[in-house]
């Protein structure tokens, strides 16, 4: 495989830490970014040492001046844009009637607000190269019900319908588009009494990384549209 680009978001911790160590694996460039250097500086140095080339970059998806200002700087040290992993996500673990309202802005800016400025950014360079691959790390709440998550359901909801529309937008141009749908994983997201009592039967972040590089390494005529991923013993 040729080197292809990779920009992943919220790639500090969690699910984008390990995707960006799996891309790296598969031999892609990766361009690391999250609202964080420290994290982001060591995962470069990380990846570097390993042999594999990898920059970090600061990047907020709530803001458009940064998504785009962080796109230049990745064409400038890159040259180009294959992959984009949107996967900065928040989330508060409250119902609605106990969600205020600037959490709700947070969590809508966040995860479906910054998917949409994500896209628009490196869209237009996909379509004049005519390829290009866009996943969105979602949620299983997308599509199911669960108490306290009113909020985050509908963000990742709105990004799932957000792609789906998209993906019939850009097939002319040889783009994909995947949605990642995860159950519960062991990341900083849940409480830590949450993550020290399911551990066990929680998916790990590593594992999906595999799954996400796998659906990006599929042969050009194929595309993975979705992807549901549940911890065997079903969700907490």
């Amino acid at each position: 495989m040729s080197e292809k680009i990779v920009w992943i978001t919220g790639a500090s911790t969690g699910i984008g830490f390990e995707t960006a160590k799996a891309f790296a694996k598969a031999g892609y460039i990766v361009a690391a970014t999250a609202r964080r250097k420290s994290r982001l500086v060591a995962l470069v140095n990380e990846l570097k040492f390993a042999g594999h080339e990898a920059y970090a970059f600061v990047c907020n998806v709530q803001s458009e001046r940064s998504v785009i200002s962080t796109k230049k700087k990745i064409l400038e040290k890159c040259g180009t844009i294959d992959v984009i992993i949107n996967n900065a996500g928040v989330t508060v673990f409250k119902s609605l009637l106990d969600t205020k309202s600037y959490e709700f802005d947070n969590i809508m800016d966040t995860n479906l607000r910054g998917g949409f400025l994500m896209i628009k950014a490196v869209l237009p360079l996909m379509i004049k190269k005519r390829r290009g691959h866009i996943i969105n790390i979602l949620s299983v709440a997308a599509n199911s019900a669960f108490e306290d998550s009113s909020v985050y359901a509908a963000s990742k909801a709105g990004l799932q319908a957000l792609a789906n529309s998209l993906r019939s937008e850009v097939r002319r141009y040889n783009i994909k588009v995947t949605n990642i749908l995860p159950g519960s994983i062991d990341t900083p997201m849940w409480d830590s009494k949450i993550r020290a009592r399911y551990k066990n039967r929680m998916l790990s972040p590593a594992d999906v990384a595999g799954i996400i590089v796998n659906a990006a390494n599929q042969p050009k005529k194929l595309v993975v549209e979705d992807v549901i991923i549940r911890p065997l013993k079903g969700d907490l």
